[in-house]
């Protein structure tokens, strides 16, 4: 998050396959406008829901039921200032994500959290923490 710092003011954030919500409420926390948080898991869906109210942000975010990857396939170019996605490892959703991104950019940044092994699309910077790696895409358009 600390990487994409300066960019966070007043942006409209998409967090696919949010989870429990850690990136689009974290980004939310360090200035974005709002955020549309996308899971279909519905335990998933429980927390998120609650860890939302906890924080009193619902006035700043949208909870999509939805799979991340066929939400990002609807979405034009430039639907978002940002996007964040922590996908699971096992399924090689990461790569997928990105080639969806690459075909038409809905967000000028997108942080892509996958598995160190996992071969990405080229265009990004990836940088390596463990066994946990986050590919970073930009795109002008």
């Amino acid at each position: 998050m600390s990487i994409l710092q300066m960019q966070l003011p007043l942006a409209r954030v998409v967090d696919l396959f949010a989870g429990s919500g850690a990136l689009g409420l974290e980004a939310l926390s360090r200035g974005a406008q709002s955020a549309e948080l996308v899971e279909k898991d519905p335990r998933s869906l429980r927390v998120l829901k609650e860890n939302v109210a906890q924080l009193g942000a619902e006035a700043s975010v949208t909870i999509r039921r939805a799979d991340a990857l066929r939400f990002a396939e609807t979405l034009p170019a430039r639907a978002f200032d940002i996007a964040f996605a922590d996908p699971p490892y096992s399924a090689g959703y990461a790569a997928k994500l990105a080639e969806i991104w690459k075909r038409t950019p809905f967000a000028p940044i997108m942080s892509v959290e996958h598995a160190t092994q996992e071969k990405m699309p080229d265009g990004g910077e990836t940088r390596r923490y463990g066994s946990t790696a986050i590919t970073f895409y930009r795109s002008e358009v």
